[in-house]
């Protein structure tokens, strides 16, 4: 059984910042005329989610939910570059669905073991004074700020990896079968909902293969609206290659069988197409607690009422259960085995370790849209999301980084569409936290 089951969680992660690109000079003895020699600042951390075969739940979620990775390093003299920040490496069981919790999109599935997704990218270090030399500009008293890393609020989905899903009313006996055939230890007890999590059982086959058991519990009529427990495990089938469906054959707590399966089978099609479609294997239980001239009896009605066939067992006395697990395995065997040889080999490289991540770099647009603001009579302020993204990148309060943004939004037609919008000699123009008396 899984302690603390939890499937569904909501969670915030944080890329880190990169580092600041540092201004500084050479300072040493019998160096005259010291060049700038300002280090690039590191690159921000980012965050990687990957899946294991270790974990079962998202448990680990329900007490941390925000994750964060490092800022990289600012940049240092000598033409030191500042450290990167540590990446965050979150593992979540295999089967976990990754969601944009603002947009509802699908990041990724993670069906087999050693998948990963970069869930935010670490932001870009800035350049440090060194790379700003030029002929014309040998001391450069500038340097780039690191970009902000990637922020996302994500949903994080589990649907259990299992090969065969149990289903059926309560009570029908499947935590009987799963802790009979598997090495699941089951609470077992004669009253509804015993089961309130997903069990899982490990069925051996042979000594080269098995396959995985899921007992999904409390599946009753109006599932699929809430009631009983099933709606929070339905989409836990959806994983199985195939369905085991219980019949309590006996009738000791419910009368009609076929009644029970076709309920059982409504509450699937409501659910999800997916769970339509889905193969099924129909299985009487119970058959030791009602006699032989009557057990056939309700076997016939049943085939003869719903056109299926139905293979009778009692999980108590393990009477043709060893032919059920046969049954089953014939009918996922092809399926299985090539499953796990793609796992195993998965399980033998470090995906990790190969990861290369970009972090999220700002290059200043050439072409900048520029739009002004009349403030008052002799105010103006010059706006536009790129010239906010230019802003952000460098030290407004160094007197190269204004003249920087100044000649970048120059060469995109600045002063003429100042005068267009207004502005005269002697006017205020902000631009962003700095401004300057307009002189044309």
């Amino acid at each position: 059984m899984i302690g603390d089951f939890v499937d569904e969680v909501n969670i915030k992660v944080i890329a880190g910042k990169g580092g600041d690109g540092a201004v500084s000079f050479r300072r040493e003895k019998f160096v005259e005329k010291g060049g700038p020699d300002g280090g690039d600042g590191g690159d921000g951390g980012s965050i990687i989610i990957k899946s294991t075969l270790n974990k079962n739940t998202l448990v680990d979620f329900k007490y941390k939910k925000i994750f964060r990775a490092e800022n990289g390093e600012n940049g240092k003299n000598k033409n030191k570059a500042g450290k990167a920040g540590e990446d965050v490496l979150i593992e979540v069981p295999v089967g976990t669905c990754i969601y944009d919790l603002e947009t509802n999109e699908l990041l990724s599935d993670l069906k087999a073991p050693q998948q990963y997704l970069v869930v935010a990218r670490g932001g870009k270090g800035g350049r440090g004074n060194a790379r700003f030399a030029t002929s014309t500009l040998q001391v450069p008293r500038i340097a780039e700020k690191g970009v902000e890393g990637e922020v996302k609020n994500l949903k994080l989905i589990l649907k259990i990896v299992a090969d065969v899903g149990l289903i059926g009313y309560p009570n029908v006996g499947k935590s009987t079968l799963i802790s009979r055939i598997s090495n699941a230890k089951v609470e077992i007890a004669d009253y509804p909902f015993t089961t309130i999590v997903p069990n899982l059982g490990v069925v051996k086959v042979d000594t080269d293969y098995s396959f995985v058991v899921a007992d999904i519990p409390g599946l009753i009529e109006g599932a699929h609206l809430g009631k009983g427990l099933g709606d929070q495990f339905l989409r836990h089938i959806e994983r199985c290659s195939i369905l085991v469906h219980l019949i309590d054959i006996s009738c000791f707590e419910r009368d009609d069988p076929v009644e029970d399966y076709i309920n059982i089978r409504k509450e699937l099609d409501a659910f999800s197409h997916i769970l339509s479609k889905k193969k099924e294997i129909i299985v009487a239980n119970k058959i030791d607690a009602v006699d032989k001239d009557t057990l056939e009896k309700r076997l016939t009605d049943f085939k003869n009422r719903t056109g299926k066939d139905i293979y009778p067992i009692s999980s108590y006395t393990g009477e043709n259960i060893q032919e059920l697990i046969t049954i089953v395995w014939n009918s996922i065997s092809k399926e299985k085995i090539e499953q796990q040889k793609f796992f195993q080999k998965r399980l033998k490289s470090n995906v990790t370790e190969k990861i290369k991540i970009q972090p999220v770099n700002y290059e200043p647009d050439p072409f900048i849209k520029i739009n002004v603001v009349k403030l008052d009579n002799e105010t103006f302020e010059v706006v536009g999301d790129g010239i906010e993204k230019l802003l952000s990148r460098y030290d407004i309060h160094q007197k190269d980084s204004r003249l920087l943004i100044l000649n970048t939004l120059e060469k995109n037609g600045l002063n003429k569409i100042l005068r267009n919008a207004g502005v005269k000699e002697g006017d205020t123009v902000y631009i962003g936290n700095f401004s300057f008396e307009y002189i044309p």
